[in-house]
């Protein structure tokens, strides 16, 4: 895909530039099992610390009993913590924290932005069906020639290098 963006320039020297958005360069480079593996691992640091600093104090002062069950109310908070994280920075950065440190990002293979139908969907019910057999749609990307876990081939997306984008 082509960016087309051309600069017009006024009688006064001030050029203005099109909106561009953010494609899929021809030399993009897709994110390995083990990149992706260890951005994975940081992102759930990040949502094992919101957790344990955010969410174990309020229960605590709030005198609400964490519980051990899976319909717990702490169970039920950290999960919607857990969707939460991925869903909104993958929808407003297209890369969480862990993606961020490593030079990561989420493009859509269709459109040249993350839709949050797209999001919703890759983020929540893709994630959960990698998640739920028996981790068999992570290890995907290992062996897809896209690099795409389930999560991603359900949603069209895929993980690149953030070096490799077009702007």
């Amino acid at each position: 895909m082509e960016n087309q963006s051309h600069s017009t320039e006024s009688n006064d020297n001030i050029k203005l530039e099109p909106a561009v958005s953010t494609s899929i360069g021809s030399d993009f480079h897709y994110a390995g099992f083990w990149m992706r593996f260890w951005a994975y691992l940081l992102d759930l640091a990040v949502v094992a610390s919101l957790n344990s600093l955010l969410i174990k104090p309020i229960f605590h002062l709030a005198d609400i009993p964490q519980g051990d069950g899976f319909f717990s109310p702490y169970t039920i908070v950290t999960v919607i913590i857990f969707y939460g994280y991925f869903v909104l920075m993958t929808k407003y950065f297209g890369q969480t924290l862990g993606k961020m440190v490593f030079g990561l990002k989420v493009v859509s293979l269709k459109d040249s932005t993350l839709t949050w139908p797209v999001v919703l969907f890759r983020e929540g019910v893709g994630r959960y069906i990698s998640k739920t057999v028996f981790l068999l749609g992570y290890l995907l990307v290992a062996f897809l020639p896209k690099k795409q876990g389930a999560h991603d081939y359900y949603a069209d997306t895929t993980v690149i290098h953030e070096g490799t984008i077009s702007r």
